[in-house]
């Protein structure tokens, strides 16, 4: 599946009671490239990307796949148009193997993707045939994010970072047109951080519109075509990573955020579209995700 716009975020604003979380946020995730989404913590990084996937209606602005909007479509809608996620925290509950927890993504979407043909009969033979291929499909894509050897170890008792791993290879389960990946490198060793770089600019390649959402620069900078900085809510600056890390707001905006953390503050608090309380941070910033 690709899109032929890729994704377009426009003027996103949303609010938490008085709390302004993302403030007129807009970028764009072109099909072919990695673009990365990075601000300090509690920039508003995650609200956006639940805006981005339909958990979370923004009070303005817009969300666009090709030329199709999707601002108010429900998560399912848009994972059944291509938009595809991975969070920060996998949920790893349950007994679920790796292979069982991947093998069920490309199930399901057999079942609920459109299939071509001229009539139901044909429709539903090719839908049988998908759904009969899943188990292939998922040991090659457990293949190709480098977890097949963890395949039948339940998710939650895998080593650290498989369940990253595991939950990007359900993502791509879904043949997605676009990816977004809630900071994928967390956890993950260093050999497999190495092919996680490799393995995105490999989907670029193939056609994806892949964005990647980190707190810091510096791990995004050699895989990313265009880096958008999010900070209190809005984006900074955007464009070619060299320019934009060495853009004065982006360095003033990184100063002022590890000068907070330094200063050992009430630490950030995840906002309510995460599982938060939406309490504030004292100081000069208010909390965001």
């Amino acid at each position: 599946m690709a899109a032929a716009e890729g994704l377009r975020v426009r003027a996103v604003t949303v609010r938490f009671g008085p709390l302004t979380a993302v403030d007129g946020a807009g970028l764009t995730a072109p099909p072919g490239a990695v673009t990365g989404l990075v601000g300090p913590s509690g920039a508003g990084k995650t609200t956006l990307c639940d805006v981005i996937t339909g958990l979370r209606r923004p009070a303005a602005g817009a969300v666009l796949l090709d030329d199709a909007d999707l601002t108010r479509s429900a998560a399912r809608e848009r994972a059944r148009r291509g938009i595809a996620r991975t969070f920060q925290r996998a949920d790893a509950a349950g007994s679920a193997t790796v292979r069982e927890t991947v093998q069920a993504a490309a199930t399901r979407h057999a079942m609920t993707r459109e299939q071509p043909g001229r009539t139901a009969r044909d429709r539903w033979r090719r839908r049988f045939e998908a759904r009969r291929d899943a188990g292939a499909v998922a040991e090659a894509l457990l293949a190709r994010v480098g977890i097949q050897d963890h395949a039948d170890r339940a998710v939650r008792d895998a080593p650290p970072g498989v369940a990253g791993l595991t939950d990007l290879a359900r993502a791509l389960a879904t043949d997605p047109a676009v990816l977004v990946l809630d900071e994928p490198w967390a956890g993950l060793p260093v050999r497999h951080a190495r092919a996680l770089e490799v393995l995105l600019r490999d989907l670029a390649g193939e056609g994806l519109a892949v964005l990647v959402v980190e707190d810091e620069i510096e791990p995004v900078l050699g895989v990313c075509d265009v880096l958008h900085v999010l900070d209190d809510g809005r984006v900074i600056a955007a464009g070619p990573p060299a320019e934009v890390r060495a853009d004065p707001r982006v360095r003033d905006a990184y100063r002022d955020a590890h000068r907070d953390a330094h200063r050992g503050g009430p630490p950030v608090t995840t906002c309510r579209s995460t599982g938060g309380d939406g309490r504030r941070r004292a100081g000069r910033r208010p909390a965001r995700r």
